[in-house]
């Protein structure tokens, strides 16, 4: 054998061992997929089982359960309020799923806030862990402003929430007044209705000619505008 044909036969020896050896890998890596994957399964849908329903599903899969946490909530105790991963993600066999299991609902103790001030109701909700909720208002002739009328829920045990409504007294309503019209009237006649009605006034005399002497020819606040008893009522006056 020539040196030429060894070369050529050694060539081609080495280009069949590469094939093979290539074939080999192939082989070996699709072999390691299919293991992988064959491995995997999909997350079942644990929230509202009971943790030993959770937990069998689990197992059936090659999953392990591990409780993470207990929460007050309204579902029945023991039962997933939350779970991690969520459902239909891809899972190793022997991975873990992270639960949140129920407490149940938590029975409250709430206190009596009537007839106390809002200020002090908020107090003595906070420290008892809870919280106001709505507040409305009602005007109350004979009770004092910012006291607790009504509260929901009423005092006691078994309440689901820690927001507690309250109906809260304004006090009686202030007197008021709707300001009458008084352009072109005579500034006597004016004040004499204003003393009757309690109210102060301000007024301002300016030289307008074509009004007649003392009458008045601007008002502030404007007629119909509701005023209280305190209010100074500004009038511009013809001099």
């Amino acid at each position: 054998m020539t040196l030429r044909e060894r070369v050529e036969w050694l060539s081609r020896m080495a280009f069949l061992v590469f094939i093979l050896a290539s074939a080999a890998f192939l082989s070996a890596i699709t072999a390691m997929r299919i293991a992988i994957h064959g491995r995997e399964v999909s997350m079942p849908n644990l929230v509202g089982k009971e943790v030993g329903e959770a937990s069998r599903a689990l197992r059936a899969k090659g999953l392990i359960l591990r409780v993470a946490d207990r929460v007050y909530s309204d579902v029945p105790i023991n039962q997933v309020v939350r779970q991690t991963p969520s459902p239909g993600m891809l899972m190793k066999v022997s991975q873990q799923a992270h639960v949140v299991l129920s407490l149940g609902e938590r029975q409250l103790e709430i206190p009596s806030l009537e007839r106390q001030t809002l200020r002090v109701s908020r107090i003595e909700l906070l420290r008892d862990g809870l919280q106001v909720g709505e507040v409305s208002g009602i005007t109350v002739p004979d009770n004092a402003g910012d006291t607790v009328l009504q509260q929901s829920p009423k005092p006691g045990r078994g309440a689901a929430t820690p927001r507690v409504d309250v109906l809260v007294s304004t006090g009686p309503r202030e007197a008021a007044y709707v300001m009458p019209f008084l352009i072109g009237l005579n500034e006597v006649d004016v004040q004499r209705r204003l003393d009757q009605a309690g109210l102060h006034r301000k007024a301002n005399y300016v030289a307008a000619p074509q009004w007649p002497h003392g009458a008045v020819i601007d008002q502030s606040p404007l007629a119909g505008t509701r005023i209280a008893p305190t209010a100074e009522v500004q009038l511009t006056i013809a001099n």
